[in-house]
This record gives structure tokens, C-alpha cells and sequence, in this order.
């Protein structure tokens, strides 16, 4: 099959979702009023709520959302086919993560910037709101630890890869500096000169690998996996617009373009998708993915079509940001159909390599030799890269590859097919980064709120010892399970943790939905509910019988158990409370009625 096929219909697909469904959700579902101030107007303090520009919004939030899921997700499941991951893909983003996005993210906005825990607190039960805060704390750990494994295994060893990461960090503080001081709202300069410094950035990167300067790059996984968690602490401790906004909104233009420039090369080149529309795999057994096709396709594919750890970046930054409510679809919406195009791509581009070539890269030497499969093209592509590609799991290295083969076919650059490897590694780090620095930053706010339950202090977000205290706790919980663990242990309770709050966060969607009096439109937020708890409840309850038990991997299962009951409690009471918001309606109706 051609893959040209694919993008078009993706892009047709998720244009008209936008379009029509996006425009359902935003005039009658949850009217959206431009006229209301917004938190950020309303509390400005320059520090977290800070009124921005819509498109810097829509950069720092995409930033942010996009980060592993989309790209590792759907290479790790090409193991059953290009078909399952594209129709849930295009399927799932449009009616269940889209729709998830814009309710939380308005929701956020309507109560002031709270979290979703908080969110719950009011919408629900006060013990919801606190097995909601626990729960999501829990999986916001798991979820960071998810996403930054994939990054460790991209960048260690790699100094052209560190460098181009690394230099994007202090190029974002001085653009954030420029714009808050030297040139106030020159938004077009401001990105104009910060985009040609991160491309700089990556051009410099083979001198730096061929230089003297390269052992001073150059990390093991564990020394890679410290530096990370020590960013994810400054983020998290800094104001929004020093680092975390302009950092994010740069590299969204590299992510948006490479994104474009893969479909462009894919229109030009044509390749051909070589994996099957469905592999033997989809029945279970397979090498990456421990089970069947159902569930397992929906918490490995954590991020693309749905996924929960939006509803963080939704009520923990996003929402303080905008300046109107009328940009809650295209940030919300708008963002999740983008995210989802980004991850076809990286299903196109891993599914365009040779089977064999594919499982000999996301297995362990040890794995593939029990497969019986054939190489073609692995010897090769590890020579024109310049790295033995082969028994490196975790997706992100059959992506960069996959992705560099497109790019290298286009007309005049063949002889570049190491620089668009690790220009492809740089792209995928970055995507990665934005979310660990954002979500950080939204667990210390979690943990700062748990905190003020106890010691009233911590509550206030600008007490300098309690901000930098709960930046380093959350930094330093999700940094060890990353210097310890591997993407086998980490990713499939990732993409459990991941669901697991999408349901949850459905859930005080519709609640609000029904306390607004739009009852009649739940079914936008219940439908994609019932269906992502079903499955990630099945998903959670085989990974815990038939991987982590055999294995006598008694702290993931533990951690598996756990958050299933905190996400079926905070569930149970939304539903009795939907159910006791009809009948308060109903005795209204009826009292009314009575007194005519």
C-alpha cells in the first residue's frame, strides 16, 4: 500500500472533525464566551497566570501534550499492523481525545485554573477530589517516568543529540528575557531569532560530535537520566515565561515543520508501507507488546488518540494562559487533532521499514533470534547512520530511522542520511522534553496542594520554599524510577496510568456537563468513557495476571491495583452524582408543575 493514501486521509479526516465537530463541541455543547475573563486576565500575577498571545498558548500547550505518546505509542504498535493503530488513531482522536481535551481545558478556565483534582472537589465529592489529587500524583510520576525513558535511550552516547537538546534550554531563557524585557510583544522577532538559534543549534551538532568537545556531551544512561530529572526540577521552579512558554513554543515550530516536511517527503517519495495491515501478533505473543490487539492496542497507543496526561497540561498551565474563551478549540480541540496527525506520521514512517528490520531494532538481539525473521536493509541503514541501530528498544530509534529514509530518498539527499538520523533523534527529544518540563511543573502544583491539607503554607504557589521543595520531590520520584527501570517495565504501566486518568477526567467532564444543565450532550464525554475504562481496566487487570505476577514484579502490579480502584471509585461517585443531579431536576420539574 501507498502511504500517500494515508496522509491525505488523515488530513481530510481530522480538517472536517475540526471543522464540524469541533464547532458542535464549542456553540452547543459547551458555549464558549469570548466576552468572559479569563483566569489569566482576571489574576495576572506574572509568575503562573500570565494573559498570553493564542498562538504562543496553542505552541506551549501542543509543546507539551505531544510528547512521547504520539511518536513512540504508535511505532511500538505497528507490531499489529499499520490498520489497528490508524482507524483508532483517526478514530479516537476525533470523538474521545479532542473532546476530552477542550471539556477539561474548559473546565480549567471556568473554575480559575484549578487542577482536575480540585476540579473533582467541586464538581463531585470532596473524597473524589482527594483520590483524584492522589491518583493523578501517582500517575503523573509513572507518566514522566514513561516519557523520559524513551529520551534516555535516544541520548545516551549521542553528543550531537545532547548538544541540539541541550542548547535549546538557554536559547529559550534568553528569547523569554527578550520578549519580557528587551522587546515587550514582538512575538515575529522574538520567534523569528529563536528559531534560526535552535536550527543553528542543529547544524552545529555534527562539528560538535567530531570535536574535542564531544566527550563533554557524551552521558551514560544513568548520568543522562540525573541531567533530566535536574531539568525537570529548574522548569518546574521557574515562572511560565522564562523557560517553560518559550522553550515549548520554539521547538513547536521544529515539531509542526519536520512533522510537514515527513508528510511532504512521504507525498514526494511514496513509499510503500511494508508491514501487513494485521500481523500474527494481534492474536498475542508478540516481542514488543506482551498481549492481544485488544486492549492492549489502546494503553500502548497511550498518546495520539486520547490520553489523560492532557487533562494535567489542561488545568495546570494551558488554563492560565489564555485570553479568551473562544481559544479553548483551537488550543483544546485543535491541538489533539494536530497531535494525532504527528503520530500517523511516525505509524507511516515506522510501518514504511522491512518487518524484519523493524523487530530487529525494537528487540533485544536475544528476542529476534527466537523470531525467525529475515533482515534487508538493517546493515545498511546502520552504516549510512553511523550507529548500530539494531536491539534498541523503545521505538524511538526505529522512528529517527524510518523517518531519515524518507528524508534521505528526496532528490540531492541521499549523502545525508546520518544528519537527518540524528536530526530526527534531536526532534524526537524535544517533543519529549516540553512534556517532562510541563508536567513537572503541574506535579508541583499537585503536590503543593496535597501538601496544604497538612502545613497551610504549601498551598500558596508563590511560597518560594514549598515551590522549590515540591519541584525537587516530584522531580526526584520520577527521575529514580527512570535511572532504574527499562521501557519493557515502564511503558505498559505508563499507558495504563495514562488511560486510567482519561477515564477519570471523562468523568468530571460529563459532571459538569450536567450541572450546566446540557444533559442532552453527555453522550459526548460518556460514550469515549465507558469504552476507555472498559478497556484499560482489562488492560491493567492482564497486565497485572500475565506480566507482572509471573515475573514477581510485585511493585508494578501493586501500583496497577492501586490506580484502577482510586479511577473506579472517583468514577462510581461521579455516576452517583449524575444520577442524584436527575432526580433534583425531576423534583423541580415537578414542584413546578404542581403549583399549576
Amino acid at each position: 500500500m501507498n502511504a500517500i493514501y494515508l496522509v491525505i486521509v488523515a488530513a481530510l479526516v481530522l480538517t472536517l472533525a475540526y471543522r464540524f465537530y469541533g464547532a458542535f463541541m464549542a456553540t452547543k455543547v459547551l458555549v464558549l464566551d469570548s466576552n468572559r475573563v479569563t483566569p489569566a486576565v482576571r489574576l495576572n500575577d506574572g509568575h503562573d497566570y500570565v494573559p498570553t498571545n493564542k498562538w504562543v498558548t496553542f505552541g506551549h500547550h501542543f509543546a507539551a501534550i505531544a510528547g512521547a505518546g504520539p511518536l513512540v505509542g504508535p511505532v511500538l504498535a505497528a507490531q499489529f499492523g499499520y490498520l489497528p493503530g490508524t482507524v483508532w488513531l483517526l478514530v479516537g482522536a476525533v470523538v474521545a481525545g479532542a473532546v476530552h481535551d477542550m471539556v477539561i481545558l474548559f473546565a480549567s478556565v471556568r473554575y480559575d485554573g484549578l487542577s482536575i483534582a480540585e476540579i473533582a472537589k467541586r464538581e463531585i465529592s470532596k473524597a473524589s477530589g482527594i483520590a483524584t489529587s492522589i491518583g493523578v500524583l501517582f500517575i503523573l510520576v509513572i507518566t514522566m517516568a514513561g516519557l523520559a525513558i524513551a529520551v534516555v535511550n535516544a541520548l545516551y552516547n549521542s553528543p550531537w543529540g545532547t548538544f541540539t537538546v541541550g542548547i535549546t534550554i538557554p536559547i529559550a531563557i534568553f528569547i523569554g528575557l527578550y520578549l519580557r524585557y528587551l522587546r515587550p510583544g514582538q512575538i515575529g522577532e522574538g520567534t523569528v531569532i529563536g528559531v534560526t538559534l535552535v536550527l543553528l543549534g542543529v547544524f552545529v551538532g555534527p562539528w560538535i560530535q567530531s570535536s574535542w568537545l564531544a566527550p563533554y556531551f557524551t552521558y551514560t544512561k544513568e548520568q543522562i537520566s540525573v541531567i533530566m530529572a535536574v531539568y525537570g526540577f529548574v522548569a518546574a521552579a521557574l515562572p511560565v515565561w522564562l523557560l517553560l512558554a518559550p522553550r515549548d513554543y520554539l521547538s513547536t515550530y521544529m515539531k509542526i515543520g519536520t512533522i510537514l516536511a515527513l508528510a511532504l517527503g512521504i507525498i514526494v517519495v511514496q513509499p510503500q508501507i511494508q508491514m501487513p495491515a494485521f500481523t500474527p501478533f494481534i492474536y498475542g505473543g508478540g516481542p514488543i507488546i506482551p498481549g492481544p490487539v485488544w486492549p492492549f492496542l489502546f494503553i500502548t497507543i497511550a498518546c495520539g488518540a486520547i490520553s489523560g496526561f492532557h487533562s494535567l497540561i489542561a488545568t495546570g498551565t494551558t488554563s492560565k494562559m489564555l485570553t479568551s474563551e473562544s481559544e479553548i478549540r483551537a488550543v483544546g480541540f485543535g491541538g489533539m487533532l494536530v497531535e494525532s496527525f504527528v503520530a500517523l506520521m511516525a505509524l507511516i514512517a515506522a510501518t514504511s521499514m522491512f518487518p524484519g528490520d523493524y523487530f530487529a531494532i525494537n528487540t533485544t538481539p536475544a528476542v529476534f533470534a527466537t523470531l525467525n525473521m529475515q533482515t534487508l536493509d538493517l546493515a545498511n541503514l546502520s552504516q549510512m547512520v553511523g550507529e548500530n541501530v539494531a536491539g534498541r528498544p523503545g521505538g524511538a530509534v526505529s522512528l529517527a530511522v524510518g523517518m531519515a529514509y524518507i528524508f534521505a530518498k528526496l532528490p540531492g539527499l541521499e549523502h545525508l542520511m546520518s544528519f537527518w538520523y540524528h536530526f530526527c533523534i534531536m526532534f524526537e527529544a524535544l517533543f519529549i522534553l516540553t512534556t517532562i518540563d510541563a508536567g513537572t511543573r503541574v506535579g508541583r502544583y499537585l503536590i503543593q496542594e496535597l501538601g496544604g491539607m497538612v502545613y497551610k503554607p504549601l498551598k500558596d504557589p508563590h511560597w518560594m520554599p514549598g515551590m522549590v521543595g515540591a519541584s525537587a520531590l516530584m522531580s526526584f520520584a520520577w527521575g529514580y524510577l527512570v535511572y532504574g527501570g527499562s521501557i519493557s517495565t515502564i511503558w505498559p504501566l505508563f499507558g495504563v496510568a495514562n488511560q486510567l486518568l482519561a477515564s477519570m477526567s471523562l468523568a468530571i467532564g460529563t459532571t459538569m456537563l450536567f450541572r450546566m444543565g446540557k444533559g442532552r450532550y453527555a453522550w459526548t464525554t460518556i460514550t469515549p468513557m465507558i469504552f476507555l475504562t472498559i478497556t484499560t481496566v482489562g488492560a491493567g487487570y492482564l497486565n497485572i495476571t500475565t506480566n507482572y505476577l509471573p515475573k514477581n514484579n510485585y511493585l508494578l502490579a501493586g501500583a496497577s491495583a492501586v490506580m484502577i480502584v482510586l479511577v473506579v471509585f472517583v468514577i462510581s461517585d461521579a455516576v452517583r452524582t449524575w444520577l442524584r443531579i436527575g432526580a433534583e431536576k425531576q423534583t423541580n420539574i415537578e414542584s413546578s408543575n404542581a403549583k399549576f
